[in-house]
């Protein structure tokens, strides 16, 4: 009886010992760098991935989305797991990791061009570059780069359903950008370097006229014209012979003024033209009125149309409340906050300035290089010795006061004017562009006052109506008083 029962026990026992041998012939065989089977469908090693990141061990992450990529290249998911690969670097964080990140973006854009995560990608190495943005009075490498990684995902990929995003966020970059410009135009007017200046603030108004401080760059720049006016009147006269420092010969100070005062007057006059009509509503634009009167020159009415496009951009910016403004001098990133919502970006660069070589060229157009055989050559409206003109660096020498002069706004002058300016490109505003500081058009493209730009692109649809801003009714008292409001606190006192 026992002997049945033993070969019944040792049947069992090879029984079992042949199904394990079956189940470890079938087991998967095992990727030891991601710990996760090889032969495992592909959306399961996905879905682990993700998981992974989840949970920020971005390691794992990475070594799953590898694994999936190489065991199965045909995957439906092999572009948003090559997409994820930098994301998981994205959301790592730091220096390196970003760094990273965009090289495997870019990547991304290189192996799938046609593919609708492109776009994707393009908008990720745009942010990275947004998020290490520093305040505008500091290195702007990387607002720089944001600018024109953005502008290319909208140039590109136009289709995108993520360019609205990019606007918004190119419009933020702009905005630093712009205060940039702002600041740098503003220091060269304090230091009376009003070529200079007038160079940078010119530029700034016609690549960034969303800028929230434009009225003051457009006010500032007529008054770099009225300055390089006032300081010509009070240049001294002098004799061909031994010639001191900052004088010019009767002769030529009188062609330079019949040639030069009333190109700076038109250049003023056009500065303060369309700071009235492209800001009506904003602080400066009871000041520019009272300065065309002081130059005898008309006073525009801006339309209706102007109006209700400016208010809607003053509308959509916002204010940083008190927390914000402590908080932001200890933080890195800039303050965007007053950066507009509507309108259309700037998509074209810019070209550098050289302010030197710009004064040089305005001087020899306006009444040629004279040389006064002792040396020196007279540069702008005074005299300069050479080493005064070759210098190309952009920073203005210190400023001669010269006593005496009619014009109290511009009561000091300086001896030369700086050798870093620009002042013959500055002769943008013809007679037949008043507008070349409008904005950017509306859905509709068809408002005769704003300028037709190459990088015009179309408006979005939270700008004004197309009625309201096409108006060309001219606006009422009661419609520009409101730009009288706006002052408040500090700024009654302080003008920028």
């Amino acid at each position: 009886m026992s002997h049945p029962s033993r070969r019944i026990s040792l049947i069992v026992t090879l029984a079992i010992l042949l199904a394990l041998i079956a189940a470890c012939t079938n087991k998967k065989s095992v990727n030891p760098l991601a710990n996760v089977g090889s032969k495992q469908p592909d959306k399961v090693l996905f879905d682990k991935a993700m998981d992974a990141m989840k949970h920020n061990r971005f390691d794992v992450a990475r070594l799953t989305l590898q694994t999936l990529i190489n065991t199965y290249p045909d995957s439906e998911f092999i572009a948003r797991a090559k997409l994820a690969v930098g994301d998981s670097w994205y959301a790592e964080g730091g220096t390196a990791a970003l760094a990273q990140a965009e090289q495997e973006y870019s990547d991304f854009e290189i192996f799938f061009p046609n593919m609708p995560e492109a776009a994707e990608a393009q908008l990720k190495i745009a942010n990275i570059h947004y998020q290490q943005m520093e305040k505008a009075d500091r290195d702007f490498t990387h607002a720089k780069r944001a600018e024109d990684e953005y502008r290319k995902l909208i140039l590109q990929y136009p289709d995108s359903k993520l360019v609205r995003e990019a606007k918004l966020r190119l419009l933020e970059v702009q905005e630093v950008l712009a205060e940039r410009e702002f600041g740098i135009g503003r220091f060269y007017y304090l230091r009376e370097s009003y070529p200079a200046s007038a160079a940078r603030l010119k530029e700034l108004l016609k690549q960034y006229p969303l800028y929230s401080r434009a009225d003051e760059a457009a006010y500032i720049l007529g008054e770099d014209y009225e300055g390089q006016i006032a300081r010509l009147r009070a240049t001294p006269k002098c004799d061909a012979r031994g010639l001191p420092r900052g004088c010019m010969i009767e002769k030529q100070k009188e062609a330079a003024m019949a040639k030069l005062i009333p190109e700076y007057t038109k250049e003023a006059a056009d500065a303060y033209s369309n700071l009235i009509t492209r800001y009506p509503l904003m602080d400066r634009a009871d000041d520019a009125r009272k300065r065309l009167v002081a130059l005898n020159q008309p006073v525009p009415r801006p339309t209706k149309g102007e109006v209700n496009r400016n208010k809607a951009e003053i509308a959509s910016r916002g204010e940083s409340t008190t927390i914000q403004q402590l908080l932001g001098l200890v933080k890195k990133g800039p303050d965007v906050s007053k950066a507009a919502t509507i309108g259309s970006p700037s998509l074209a660069d810019s070209e550098p300035i050289a302010p030197s070589q710009e004064v040089l060229r305005e001087t020899r157009e306006a009444f040629g290089q004279v040389d006064t055989g002792s040396g020196e050559k007279a540069v702008g409206v005074t005299v300069l010795n050479n080493a005064d003109a070759s210098n190309t660096g952009g920073d203005p020498p210190p400023p001669q006061p010269t006593p005496g002069l009619n014009e109290p706004q511009f009561g000091k002058t300086a001896s030369p004017p700086p050798p870093g300016a620009d002042t013959n490109e500055l002769k943008a505003n013809a007679p037949s562009d008043p507008n070349e500081l409008k904005p950017m058009d509306s859905a509709t493209e068809q408002a005769p006052p704003p300028p037709t730009q190459v990088n015009e692109i179309q408006q979005n649809a939270a700008v004004a109506t197309a009625a309201s801003a096409d108006d060309q009714t001219p606006a009422s008292d009661q419609e520009l008083s409101s730009s009288k409001k706006r002052k408040h606190g500090l700024k009654k006192v302080i003008p920028f």
